[in-house]
C-alpha cells in the first residue's frame, strides 16, 4: 500500500528581486526575501509529494524556493525527530512529523508562450514530484489548429463563431509513477475573471480601462470575453483529459480554475453528471411519443458518462467529514474555492474498480484576507490563494 499527497499552490507572482513582472510591479530584495520565506514555510507545512505551482515567472526563483524549503525542513527534522539512539525513535508519530526534502525530486517548468519583456511578463506553471516522471512532460498552449467554436442563432441561421489560437497560460501534463500505477497529472491556470478590453489601433489604452469615464456596459462585455476564453480553455483541457481516460489512464487535474466547482468552465472540465435513469427519457431519434431509451441503453449511457467524469476532492472531503465549507479565495466579501483537485473515478470510494482513494483533504487558508476588510488590500507578498492538499491511499479499500 502506498500513501501520497498531491497539492495545488498558486504562489502569486514568483520572480526574482528587482525584476519588473507587471508594469511598475517588482520586489525589492527585502520583499523578495520575505516572500520566499513565507512561501517556503507554506511548502514545508504542505510537505506534499506532488505539487502543482501556478504563477511562476522564473524557474530559478522556484528552485531557490524549493532549496529554502529543504533547508528549513532539515532544521525542523534536526530539532524534532529523535535519532536512532532514542528508545522512542521508531514511534509512528515521528514518521508523520518528519519532512522529506525535495533534493531528489523532479521539477518541470512550463514557461508562458505569451511572456514578454519586463513590465509585460506572463506567468507559467510547474510540477514538482518526489516520484519523478514517466516519459517527458507535455505542454499544451499553442494549439495545433485554431479552435473554432461555431454558434447557431435561435432561428437556425449561422451565428458566427469564436476562435482561439492559444490559451492564456500553459497546461502542464505529466505522468507520475506512484506505487504500481502511473497517474496522468494536469496542472492548469485558466483565464481569470479580469475583463478583456481590446485596444483600438493607435490608442494608448482601451476606453473601458479609463475608470474616470466608467463604462458599465463595456466592462460587462469585457467580462463576457474573459468568460468565453476561460470556457474555451476548459474545453481544451477537457479534450486532453478524456483522451487519457479513454486510454485507460487514471487522471488527476489540479490548479487555479479561476471559477468555483459549479461554474460552467469547471463543469466543462469535469464532465456532466448522469441522470439516475435514462429509460424514462424520450429517445433523441424518436418517431413516436412513447419511444424511450431501453434499460440496456440506460446502463450504457450512464457508464459512458461516469467513466469519463471527474470528481472534486473537496466535495469528497465534505461528504466524508460533514464539513460544510472550504475556500481558497476571499475577495469582495465572497469566499469560494477557485483552486481545485479533481480526479477520475479510479479514486472514487464508490467505484468497484478504484485503484485508491482520498483519506483526507487539507486547506491552508488562514492567511487569506477578505478584500472588503478595512485593512485590504492585504500584504502583496503572501499568496492570495489558499493551498490545497489531497491525502491519497493507493490500493482497494481494506488493504
Amino acid at each position: 500500500m502506498t500513501r501520497f499527497t498531491i497539492a495545488s499552490f498558486n504562489v502569486k507572482n514568483l520572480i526574482g528581486a528587482d525584476q519588473e513582472y507587471y508594469k511598475f510591479e517588482k520586489y525589492t530584495p527585502e520583499e523578495h526575501a520575505w516572500k520566499e520565506d513565507w512561501l517556503a514555510d507554506q511548502l514545508l507545512t504542505m510537505d506534499a509529494d506532488i505539487v502543482g505551482f501556478q504563477e511562476i515567472f522564473d524557474e530559478d526563483a522556484l528552485r531557490m524556493l524549493i532549496d529554502e524549503t529543504d533547508r528549513l525542513g532539515i532544521l525542523s527534522n534536526e530539532a524534532s525527530i529523535p535519532d536512532r539512539s532514542k528508545r522512542y525513535a521508531r514511534k509512528a508519530i515521528f514518521r508523520k512529523l518528519a519532512f522529506t526534502p525535495y533534493a531528489d525530486a523532479a521539477l518541470v517548468f512550463a514557461p508562458n508562450a505569451n511572456d514578454g519583456k519586463p513590465g509585460h511578463r506572463r506567468p507559467g506553471v510547474a510540477i514538482l514530484s518526489r516520484y519523478g516522471f514517466k516519459g517527458q512532460p507535455e505542454v499544451l498552449q499553442e494549439l495545433d489548429e485554431p479552435l473554432h467554436i461555431p454558434f447557431q442563432d435561435l432561428d437556425g441561421s449561422d451565428g458566427g463563431h469564436y476562435t482561439i489560437k492559444r490559451i492564456s497560460r500553459p497546461i502542464l501534463k505529466a505522468r507520475v509513477p506512484v506505487g504500481d500505477a502511473v497517474i496522468t497529472v494536469f496542472n492548469c491556470h485558466l483565464k481569470s475573471k479580469l475583463g478583456e478590453f481590446p485596444r483600438p489601433a493607435g490608442q494608448p489604452h482601451a476606453p473601458e480601462a479609463d475608470l474616470t469615464q466608467y463604462d458599465a456596459v463595456g466592462r460587462s462585455m469585457g467580462a463576457l470575453r474573459a468568460g468565453l476564453r476561460r470556457m474555451a480553455e476548459a474545453w481544451v483541457l477537457r479534450d486532453a483529459i478524456v483522451s487519457e481516460i479513454e486510454a485507460g489512464n487514471p487522471v488527476m487535474v489540479l490548479g487555479d480554475f479561476n471559477d468555483s466547482e459549479h461554474a460552467v468552465s469547471s463543469e466543462i472540465i469535469n464532465g456532466e453528471s448522469p441522470f439516475k435513469n435514462y429509460a424514462w427519457m424520450r429517445r433523441h431519434d424518436a418517431q413516436r411519443s412513447n419511444e424511450r431509451y431501453t434499460d440496456a441503453e440506460n446502463l450504457q449511457i450512464r457508464e459512458d458518462i461516469e467513466s469519463r467524469r471527474l470528481h472534486s476532492a473537496e466535495k469528497l472531503f465534505v461528504r466524508k467529514s460533514l464539513r460544510d465549507m472550504v475556500y481558497t479565495s476571499a475577495f469582495g466579501g465572497v469566499f469560494e474555492s477557485i483552486d481545485q483537485i479533481m480526479m477520475s473515478r479510479h479514486f472514487h470510494p464508490d467505484h468497484d474498480g478504484k485503484i485508491g482513494e482520498m483519506e483526507y483533504f487539507s486547506v491552508l487558508n488562514d492567511h487569506l484576507t477578505d478584500g472588503s476588510h478595512a485593512e485590504a488590500p492585504y500584504n502583496k507578498l503572501a499568496s492570495d490563494h489558499g493551498q490545497i492538499i489531497a491525502h491519497m491511499r493507493m490500493g482497494p479499500a481494506g488493504e
